[in-house]
């Protein structure tokens, strides 16, 4: 005898089903970073590996940035739950800004590296420099694939695709954000502590 899904019975498998392939992309991204600070470990008993180097201070302010991408995408999540639009909206808003800042922040930092005579490349360059622009263009490129589902995500939030029964592609997407602020806080950590 053959067993008929119901409709909820439908979305709560689809909705299992893409939560653990979201799950299984994410730990591949973090063996990934984990592999690159190992290489990391491995560098720094060369001889040529900068023991002063300090991390730039942007990378601070958008340590705090992204933590806060986190909250305000929790605080959409939790609105549209409630069927609260404008809540939505406005925290799906906040976290495409804080995002953006983020990737600015970055760059910022960069440029701080450079201004105080670091250089990623060429004959001036380090393998501690090398590594750490490494780490954070990685990153970076994996941010650009949460900006691209945010987007996705706020088109869809203005077509009326999210209620408080149908939250799948907010929560999918505040899944791959915290999964960003927590590698981040990681790599933040690992190149602060580990130099």
């Amino acid at each position: 005898m053959e067993m008929i899904m119901t409709t909820d019975e439908h979305k709560s498998r689809t909705a299992r089903s893409y939560k653990m392939i979201l799950l299984f992309a994410m730990v591949s991204m973090f063996m990934m970073f984990a592999g690159l600070t190992s290489a990391f470990v491995v560098s720094k008993s060369r001889v040529d590996w900068l023991k002063e180097f300090q991390l730039p201070t942007a990378f601070y302010y958008s340590t705090l940035v992204i933590i806060g991408c986190s909250v305000t995408f929790y605080l959409a999540k939790k609105a549209i739950q409630k069927d609260d639009r404008n809540g939505t909206t406005a925290f799906l808003l906040g976290t495409l800004a804080l995002g953006i800042l983020f990737v600015i922040l970055q760059f910022v930092g960069f440029g701080q590296i450079v201004e105080n005579g670091f250089y990623f490349t060429g004959s001036e360059s380090s393998i501690t420099t090398t590594f750490l622009y490494i780490v954070t263009v990685v990153h970076l490129i994996h941010l650009a694939g949460g900006v691209i589902s945010l987007l996705i995500i706020i088109y869809n939030h203005f077509k009326q695709k999210y209620n408080s029964t149908q939250t799948l592609g907010i929560e999918l997407g505040a899944m791959y954000w915290h999964f960003l602020d927590f590698l981040w806080l990681y790599l933040f950590l690992f190149l602060y502590f580990f130099k």
